[in-house]
């Protein structure tokens, strides 16, 4: 898969995820979600932790786009390039149940993993001159 591609299914993966942390706030109650949002209900857990990797992706976000479209502007798309995008989608999908879960430790390696992900992308940048 090309980075251009790659690119696009993080961003929609953001999308998703702003999706699933507003509606899960209100109870997936249709008239909550559309309504003005004046008083929003306390959070649940699922709706916390939703909150949070959503937070957390858009920390991600700004320093994947930026190198992942340096890459593209220099034309230097080369396969470590890209493994290391779709390494950072894989692990960016994979972080939204691993916190979700709960389960001790899970998210941080998919956090570490999306983070080698944007490493290998760097180093791409990096060799392309």
């Amino acid at each position: 898969m090309d980075l251009t591609s790659t690119i696009l299914l993080v961003l929609a993966l953001y999308v998703v995820q702003l999706f699933l942390q507003e509606t899960s706030r209100y109870g997936f109650d249709f008239a909550g979600i559309v309504g003005n949002r004046d008083n929003p209900p306390a959070l649940s857990v699922t709706a916390a932790r939703l909150e949070r990797a959503k937070d957390n992706m858009r920390e991600a976000l700004p320093v994947f786009l930026g190198i992942a479209l340096l890459l593209v502007a220099r034309h230097a798309e080369t396969a470590s390039a890209q493994f290391g995008g779709m390494v950072f989608l894989i692990a960016r999908v994979a972080y939204v149940p691993a916190y979700l879960s709960g389960i001790v430790m899970l998210r941080s390696v998919m956090w570490l993993a999306a983070n080698l992900g944007v490493l290998i992308m760097a180093a791409a940048l990096l060799q392309s001159g």
